[in-house]
């Protein structure tokens, strides 16, 4: 004889279409949300399929085998969170289709109550209790991934703001010019330190020419993390010179007592690329 449980998981299977289909007519317009009514074809089947698994997986719950569930819910929430995250989805707004998917789930649960003349309580909350236990777990497991997917996307950018706020630009195969634009704060000289020396090393540059023309001020901060970068290259093998130098990167030089005597210096960026062989005259 067929159990109780097995009828339920019979039913919601059965019912899994219709489920998606309901969830999804129920959608209104959210402007541009993935979740929006007015979303094209493309992305509704990409909720029906997703919508899909996430049935499968709650149902998965009231399996005998619970390692089945846990397999679903796991591939379930990886592959949500990435694809929320990838849409950039706020998290609130996935949080709230969930809810509002349970309570069509619910709705179907209680269409297979009322069809049982023999259920008790006890069944009824037991195995809404199961499914609501599984609704509150999958929300937590994708929070978990979808935080992984987003500071994993937010570090990429951060990686990308870096190299941009000071990047290398090369002249030859082991030439290059590092032309510094704009303010310079404590937090970018301390990313160029960073980040300079692993790109020489990367590109295998030997010759660097730091061009100091498009800094408007130039303090003692910078003088001396501009200084510590050259040292650091030396160390590396790789040889510095300066260019676009004005009076006040040579005041704040002396006034640290920092000594540029070893560093060759141009007053324009044009005069160091020829002093490295490089023809300005074409």
């Amino acid at each position: 004889m067929t159990s109780f449980n097995d009828q339920l998981i019979d039913f919601l299977e059965q019912k899994a279409c219709d489920i998606t289909e309901k969830w999804l007519q129920s959608r209104i317009p959210r402007g541009n949300s993935i979740y929006s009514s007015t979303q094209n074809e493309k992305v509704n089947e990409l909720l029906r399929e997703q919508n899909g698994l996430t049935i499968k997986t709650v149902i998965s719950i009231l399996f005998e085998d619970k390692s089945i569930y846990k397999e679903n819910s796991e591939r379930w929430a990886k592959m949500v969170a990435k694809s929320r995250a990838e849409s950039d989805t706020p998290i609130f707004e996935v949080l709230d289709s969930v809810c509002e998917f349970r309570e069509i789930f619910v709705d179907y649960m209680e269409e297979f109550f009322d069809s049982q003349p023999d259920i008790t309580k006890e069944q009824i909350v037991k195995s809404t209790g199961i499914i609501n236990r599984a609704f509150d777990h999958l929300s937590v497991k994708f929070a978990e991934y979808y935080y992984q997917y987003t500071m994993a996307k937010l570090e990429a950018q951060q990686e990308l703001i870096q190299e941009l706020s000071a990047p290398i630009i090369p002249i030859t195969d082991s030439i290059a010019v590092l032309p510094l634009v704009g303010d310079i704060d404590t937090k970018r000289a301390k990313t160029i330190i960073e980040v300079i020396p692993a790109q020489c090393m990367k590109q295998q540059i030997t010759h660097l020419s730091i061009d100091l023309s498009g800094v408007p001020v130039v303090d003692t901060m910078v003088a001396n993390q501009l200084f510590h970068l050259i040292q650091t290259l030396e160390l590396l093998g790789v040889t510095s010179m300066i260019s676009g130098i004005n009076p006040a990167f040579a005041i704040a030089s002396v006034q640290l007592g920092i000594n540029f005597d070893n560093v060759e210096t141009h007053a324009t960026l044009k005069n160091a690329l020829e002093k490295m062989g490089i023809n300005t005259r074409q």
